[in-house]
């Protein structure tokens, strides 16, 4: 695999959300991913077909049955090849399968072992179920998000599955690598998704203390509390966002939009702030989205038009930097961030689990004779 985490080898435990989206973030960067799945089908989040489960491309699967000792043991062989093992399991599942942290560390002292919960694997919350929402609402974020007099906004589950979850997993893995390096010595890493979603709001820890900000919706400066941080209708039900959070910003939006500073009150003047808001959301509703688009984009108001899914790889500026591909047919993201010598391959498609693809999963991890014999023991198809 190309990409500057090439040479690395994960071995991944299937599950599902953050940590399927930890394993796609290593093996779009060039590491070796193997996902190691069940051999009897087992719902697993949001079911779709194969070619559309993205967050499974860049990697080939083996199908095992893990309350057998034998496929227990191959994955362990596994293990002893690995830089890292992810897994998402509830606290001690992987355990009483013989496969938790002591178990990989006592074959591979050098392994990260990686671990993605949303509580944590302790806490009086470890053993229940829960789901990106839970997560969110027990940190104060989901509180802050959403408008005033309205219940909290639900932010799909990027906050706190992926944001809070498999980017902060994949970030402690990666700073583990590098000590292992050093060190000779691997380590556990407990990825809570309550952490990382804390984490993430450090800044308004800050300034809550502070005073700057109020607890509450819809009433500070970038939670759709002022007029210069908002998104607008316009005359075709479409919505433009407007972030001028700066003076010299804001007072561009007002001479591109002929709007007159002196029927408005003092952009920080919170009294103001309905009122203002009112004034320029009419103005807004006498063009179109693509109207005000074309007329306010390419400038320093800071605007950009709401786009949907299925628009935004259309846009000109994502179109320019090749944000979105497509793989067998199917538009999605590309691999990020940008690197400017070791540049990642395209990635390729979810693969089903066949024998090809077996051979092809475990083909950078034991020799062809292994392969045959664990077919014939009938530990892999």
């Amino acid at each position: 695999m190309a990409g500057p985490l090439s040479g690395i080898k994960v071995v991944e435990l299937a599950g599902i959300g953050p940590g399927p989206m930890c394993a796609m973030l290593l093996a779009d960067l060039g590491a070796t991913v193997i996902r190691v799945d069940r051999k009897q089908p087992v719902k697993l989040g949001i079911e779709r077909p194969l070619q559309f489960n993205t967050l499974l491309r860049n990697r080939y699967a083996i199908a095992v049955d893990l309350k057998d000792p034998q496929a227990v043991e191959t994955v362990l062989q596994l293990v002893e090849q690995a830089d890292v093992l992810v897994e998402g399991f509830r606290p001690g599942v992987t355990e009483r399968l013989g496969l938790g942290p002591d178990d990989c560390l006592a074959r591979n002292p050098r392994l990260v072992y990686g671990r993605m919960t949303g509580w944590g694997q302790t806490g009086p919350l470890a053993k229940y179920a829960g789901h990106d929402l839970n997560y969110l609402a027990l940190t104060g974020v989901l509180d802050a998000i959403g408008r005033k007099d309205q219940p909290p906004s639900i932010p799909l589950n990027l906050l706190g599955d992926y944001a809070g979850g498999s980017l902060y997993l994949a970030l402690g893995i990666l700073a583990a690598v590098i000590e292992a390096r050093q060190s000779g010595a691997g380590q556990v890493i407990d990825g809570a998704i309550v952490d990382g979603a804390a984490h993430l709001a450090t800044t308004f820890s800050g300034m809550i203390a502070a005073g700057i900000w109020k607890e509450g919706r819809g009433t500070n400066i970038t939670d759709s509390g002022s007029p210069f941080y908002d998104c607008f209708e316009c005359a075709d039900g479409k919505f433009v966002s407007v972030g001028p959070l700066e003076s010299k910003f804001y007072e561009e939006l007002l001479r591109l939009m002929e709007i007159d500073p002196a029927t408005l009150g003092p952009q920080m003047d919170r009294d103001s702030w309905a009122a203002n808001k009112q004034i320029i959301g009419d103005r807004f509703k006498t063009r179109t989205r693509d109207e005000w688009v074309a007329l306010l984009e390419p400038s320093d108001a800071c605007v950009a038009g709401v786009l949907s899914f299925s628009e935004a790889p259309q846009h000109p500026h994502l179109k320019a930097r090749g944000t979105y591909i497509e793989v067998d047919g199917v538009t999605q993201p590309a691999p990020a961030p940008r690197f400017s010598r070791s540049v990642p391959a395209k990635p390729f498609a979810p693969q089903p689990i066949t024998p090809e693809n077996t051979n092809n999963a475990l083909e950078a991890w034991f020799s062809a004779d292994k392969v045959a014999e664990l077919r014939a023991q009938g530990i892999v198809d």
